[in-house]
């Protein structure tokens, strides 16, 4: 499937485009492709385009004071990634993107969207059905580490998103869940 058939079919989700429209959409895209553990976005950066992740995976983190690293998103094929605070809100970027694998994406740039959503209803109603749908799935992570233990968030994760755990290293996936390296390990030999 080619980038822009991967792009069409995953927009015909939630609205309709004539051909026209999504040509003219997909003419803002740039492709980029990304080789594994390359950065992508430093904290600190100034940030002007998201990426659509048409294969491989990229992983969005910071890192605290004592140098540990939270995992926020993991952005696998049809995914969406960026500092999206930086990106809204024209500031330093906040978190690190970078390359779990190497990946292949579409690059939107905040300019050509907002350009784009002004000239066409059906595309500002895509980016506001996505933006609530990131805001939910958000929401239901926090509620999920708030009341959840270690063992009830990776079952979690493991059944809402079974590839990851061939697709990312271990160290990262307890990196999301909050846990050891060690701890993810008695979780999934006493699976």
């Amino acid at each position: 499937m080619t980038e822009r058939e991967i792009l069409r079919q995953h927009i015909d989700k939630t609205v309709q485009l004539n051909d026209e429209q999504f040509d003219y959409f997909f003419s803002f895209f740039k492709p980029i492709s990304f080789k594994k553990k390359q950065m992508i976005i430093r904290q600190g950066d100034l940030v002007e385009q998201e990426y659509f992740v048409l294969n491989g995976c990229l992983k969005t983190y910071f890192t605290n004071d004592e140098q540990k690293m939270h995992i926020l998103q993991f952005a696998t094929k049809t995914w969406w990634a960026s500092d999206y605070n930086a990106l809204h809100n024209q500031g330093p970027a906040t978190v690190n993107l970078d390359c779990v694998s190497d990946a292949d994406t579409l690059c939107l740039s905040n300019e050509d969207r907002e350009k784009v959503c002004k000239e066409i209803h059906e595309v500002e109603t895509f980016f506001r059905w996505r933006s609530n749908k990131g805001y939910i799935g958000l929401q239901k992570r926090i509620m999920s580490l708030l009341n959840n233990n270690a063992r009830s968030r990776y079952e979690e994760l493991m059944q809402q998103y079974p590839e990851l755990y061939n697709l990312v290293p271990k160290h990262l996936i307890a990196a999301y869940l909050g846990v050891s390296r060690e701890t993810l390990s008695r979780l999934y030999q006493a699976k």
